[in-house]
């Protein structure tokens, strides 16, 4: 039991796990993906009081380490329902397991939201994209469109300058919806050019983004651009957020949304149910910015505070235990200086620092038998990479075996370099990674190994009872950037299948390694799917849309 379970782990869903465990309550942040949100593909934080500048990443990921050292704690899952008990506490139900809880807060954020122009969907991957920090390398030296007008649009249009050769930003109505000091920043930026009453009627290509068609929606006037000598260019779609709050629509919870998906609370960030709160950009408000979304954090642990002090004393149940402690924020990197580092990733002794060995062994001591983790390595720069990387986890845990098998000559082929989990007597298991999974893939890879060891992440009945059905062999290739924050639920989805099922077989690649393959399928986003090497599908996938993919 557990007085809070927060759902969601950005700036919103942290700062309340901050104020609620430093009361000495036992919180529980519950997070799907990664931690931080949205905030964390964001390459630098200039308004946020008292910090000159920071990057979103290293924001948050002090923001966790306060809220563990003040006793709170994390896990993953996916939340799918909120059951509200006679006695007034709570069931949060996750697809891994169900949480018991005095009280709850939703701090699950929103996502980027489509426009719906014509060949949207048809382009996604193969020029249209929505995330910079995930796609922009691969625009560099082209031509780039942004659409939208607000904070997020003006930020990652500046941000694109670091690749494309012109960023033409095409703004909806007749000023930008953002602070002006922001729009200022713009004319320090020769390559950026703005468009006001411009909205894009439709993109085409043969396969690539080669054609766009925009329209001055005052006069009625369309402009068409095209792509010279069989190149392409790219649109970014920056145009506000959706809420992530399918999962309550198709819930029992009864929290009560706006027309448009958000949640309605008053002053006090309470919601129509009484013990549930919600904080953030998942709220009905006027501006989603990190800091709103702290003070929402703090405002609804404190009511949350409240609501489970009374639960206390009605229930008669005891304080629980609090332990807390002493660790420093973790260094925390960017895409960009990542890129820089001059030392290779795979150096031993370099990447699993003794903070992470020790969040890493109580993981493992849950193994159910041992795995083997194979470097198959050869001469080239990502091979010794890869053999420095796998070489680090050498005798860190008896459940842990590891072998290197060298080859002569260099990377040649999609085939080695390539690190393998396999089990205690040596199967493969069919997940494969074709990269140093550092970033956001580590905990890709760590659940890998969890799934194969067992007991594994728990998974829903009809999604076993799909991948049981299953009927001919798949090779399913996933291309990834280290920098993509939408990329390890994709590639935990489909290891999860590969690790039920012996017909399916999972290769991850580091793209930024594999330009045959970029210029094979015409990637121009991550992640990407390509399965028996037909036509690469796009875009975040859970397990159950990836069976779909499957059939």
């Amino acid at each position: 039991m557990y007085d809070l379970v927060i759902i969601g782990s950005g700036p919103a869903g942290l700062t309340a796990a901050i104020y609620m465990a430093r009361a000495r309550y036992r919180v529980l942040v519950v997070e799907k993906e990664n931690t931080g949100g949205q905030i964390t593909i964001t390459s630098e934080v200039v308004n946020y009081p008292g910090i000159i500048s920071i990057s979103g990443r290293e924001l948050t990921a002090n923001m966790k380490t306060q809220a563990e050292n003040f006793g709170a704690e994390f896990t993953g899952d996916q939340i799918t329902d909120i059951v509200r008990n006679d006695d007034g506490t709570f069931v949060v139900k996750g697809k891994g397991r169900d949480y018991r809880s005095l009280s709850v807060i939703i701090a699950t954020g929103a996502h980027p939201r489509k426009i719906g122009f014509r060949g949207e969907h048809e382009f996604q991957g193969r020029g249209v994209a929505y995330c910079a920090t995930c796609d922009g390398e691969f625009f560099t030296g082209r031509d780039v469109f942004v659409i939208g007008g607000g904070f997020a649009a003006v930020e990652e249009a500046i941000f694109l300058t670091r690749y494309a050769r012109s960023v033409t930003i095409n703004v909806r109505k007749a000023r930008f919806s953002c602070a002006q000091s922001v729009v200022d920043e713009l004319k320090k930026y020769d390559k950026i050019k703005v468009n006001f009453n411009t909205e894009v009627v439709e993109v085409s290509g043969d396969g690539i983004l080669q054609k766009a068609v925009f329209q001055n929606n005052q006069t009625g006037e369309q402009t068409v651009f095209e792509a010279g000598n069989g190149d392409m260019f790219g649109v970014f779609v920056f145009a506000g957020y959706e809420p992530e709050t399918q999962w309550l629509k198709n819930g029992s919870s009864g929290v009560a949304l706006s027309e448009d998906g958000y949640i309605v609370t008053d002053r006090e960030r309470r919601t129509n149910i009484e013990g549930i709160y919600a904080a953030g950009d998942v709220c009905v408000k006027e501006l989603r910015q990190v800091v709103t979304a702290v003070a929402d954090g703090a405002i609804a642990a404190t009511g949350a505070e409240k609501y489970a002090a009374r639960l206390h004393d009605v229930l008669n149940i005891p304080q629980f235990e609090i332990k807390r402690t002493e660790r420093k924020p973790e260094k925390t990197e960017t895409a960009e200086t990542a890129s820089k580092t001059e030392e290779p990733v795979g150096d031993p002794g370099e990447f699993i620092t003794p903070q992470l060995r020790a969040q890493l062994l109580p993981l493992f001591d849950k193994f159910s038998s041992p795995v083997i983790i194979r470097a198959e390595t050869c001469s080239s720069e990502l091979g010794r990479e890869i053999s420095g990387f796998v070489r680090e986890f050498e005798n860190i845990h008896p459940k842990i075996r590891i072998q290197v098998e060298e080859h002569e000559g260099s990377q040649n082929s999609a085939d080695i370099p390539v690190i393998k989990i396999l089990t205690d007597v040596g199967k493969e298991t069919g997940l494969d990674f074709h990269a140093v999974p550092g970033g956001h893939e580590f905990n890709s890879f760590v659940i890998g190994l969890y799934n194969v060891a067992g007991p594994g992440q728990k998974i829903e009945d009809h999604d076993f009872a799909g991948i049981q059905n299953i009927g001919s062999e798949k090779d399913v290739k996933i291309f990834v950037s280290l920098s993509c924050t939408m990329c390890p639920e994709t590639v935990m989805s489909a290891q999860r299948i590969a690790s039920l099922s012996d017909k399916v077989r999972v290769g991850v690649y580091d793209l930024q390694h594999f330009p045959e393959f970029r210029d094979k399928y015409r990637i121009m986003s991550v992640p990407c799917i390509v399965i028996n090497d037909q036509s690469p599908q796009f875009g975040k996938k859970n397990i159950t849309q990836f069976l779909e993919l499957l059939k």
